[in-house]
């Protein structure tokens, strides 16, 4: 099975963001039972709490659901436990180094696009659009990794 976890800042807006629009994909490609998705913080701040009204609702116009889905915090066992620990800026990037040590299996989202970069945390922009379009477009890449990297999946 793959591993992925999702994580940003908070585990409110970004991460779980892209948690339920992977889990959508992966329902969608029927491969339930050979990835597993999943989100969490580099913060502790807000464990425990529901995704932002902003991307619950964004999500929910759209037939996606963010039901049971609960901010927790990323672990330095994580490392061990996903074969993906994917973040959503540079500074995502460094607190998931300074929680789990370098990998090579920390990655940003859009570096699985012919546009890497960071996605800024709508949050503090209040563009849950923007974002909804730059996690759709790196899922959709990493989704395309998958497949070439694990044959199985392609079936």
């Amino acid at each position: 099975m793959v591993k992925i976890c999702f994580i940003c800042l908070g585990n409110i807006c970004r991460s779980p963001m892209a948690e339920a629009l992977m889990r959508e994909e992966v329902k969608q490609r029927g491969w339930e039972d050979r990835v597993l998705v999943e989100s969490a913080a580099t913060g502790d701040w807000n464990l425990g709490s529901a995704p932002h009204p902003g991307t619950a609702n964004l999500l929910a116009a759209k037939g996606i659901s963010t039901d049971n889905m609960y901010a927790s915090l990323l672990e330095a066992g994580d490392v061990d436990r996903y074969d993906y620990l994917i973040g959503m800026d540079d500074s995502n990037i460094e607190n998931i180094e300074k929680i789990v040590g370098t990998s090579d299996k920390v990655y940003q989202l859009l570096d699985f696009t012919d546009q890497p970069g960071p996605i800024a945390d709508p949050y503090y922009t209040g563009n849950f659009d923007l974002t909804y379009d730059l996690v759709t477009k790196g899922i959709q890449g990493l989704c395309q990794h998958l497949e070439a990297t694990y044959p199985e999946l392609r079936d």
